[in-house]
C-alpha cells in the first residue's frame, strides 16, 4: 500500500509533467548517452520520449545511469523518422531539430512554450535528411571553443533546461497539464511501480 508521502510525491511530479514537450532520439548509437538523456528528461518535466531506429527489446535501459528515471517516462519506439515526426505533427507539435548549420538559430531564441518535439541526432552524423526536411526550426548551441559540438546528453540538458526556464516563467508548472484521464492512469501506474520515486 503506497504511503501518503509517496502518493503526494507522485501526484506532485505528475502535476508538473509537460505533455506537449517531447524529446526525440534519432538513431542514437551510444546507449550510455541515451540513458543519460532519459534521466535529464525526467528531471526537466518531460513525459514522452520517442526513440527512432531502435526496437524496444534492443533498447537497453541502464538503471545505474538513468537512476530508474525511465520508469517515470513514456517511451515510444519507431522504425522510421518520417513515420515518427509525421505522427507528432499530426498531434499539433512543431518539430525543432538540433543542427550545426550556420542558418540554425541560437537554441535560446526558440519559443519552448509552444507544443514542441525536440529532435536529437546521433553522435557522429547528427540528424537525418528526413528530420531536417520535416523540421519547423533548426537550433544550435553556441560553441566558443575549438570543439564544434557537445556530448548528446549535455546538449539535451542545456536545451531542456532552457525549455524549463521558459515554461516556468509562463506558469506551466503551476498546475496540472495532463488530461484528467491520463493523469489518473499514470498515477495508478506509478503508484504500482516497485521502488521509491523520491
Amino acid at each position: 500500500m503506497p504511503t501518503d508521502e509517496r502518493i503526494a510525491r507522485v501526484t506532485g511530479v505528475l502535476s508538473r509533467r509537460q505533455p506537449d514537450l517531447r524529446v526525440v532520439l534519432e538513431h542514437i548509437t551510444n546507449a550510455h548517452n541515451a540513458n543519460a538523456v532519459l534521466r535529464t528528461c525526467d528531471a526537466a518535466g518531460v513525459l514522452n520520449v520517442d526513440v527512432i531506429g531502435s526496437d524496444a527489446e534492443l533498447f537497453e535501459v541502464n538503471k545505474a545511469i538513468t537512476t530508474r528515471a525511465d520508469k517515470w517516462l513514456n517511451l515510444a519506439f519507431h522504425a522510421a523518422t518520417r513515420e515518427c515526426l509525421a505522427g507528432l505533427k499530426a498531434r499539433g507539435l512543431k518539430i525543432a531539430v538540433t543542427h550545426l548549420a550556420k542558418n540554425a538559430i541560437d537554441y535560446a531564441e526558440l519559443d519552448y512554450t509552444q507544443p514542441l518535439a525536440i529532435v536529437f541526432g546521433n553522435e557522429s552524423d547528427g540528424i537525418s535528411a528526413e528530420a531536417l526536411e520535416m523540421a519547423d526550426a533548426e537550433i544550435r548551441i553556441p560553441m566558443l571553443g575549438m570543439a564544434q559540438s557537445l556530448n548528446l546528453s549535455v546538449s539535451a540538458g542545456v536545451i531542456l533546461y532552457e525549455a524549463l526556464r521558459q515554461r516556468r516563467a509562463k506558469g506551466f508548472f503551476d498546475g496540472k497539464r495532463l488530461s484528467d484521464e491520463e493523469f489518473e492512469d499514470l498515477k495508478i501506474k506509478w503508484l504500482g511501480e516497485s521502488g521509491n520515486p523520491c
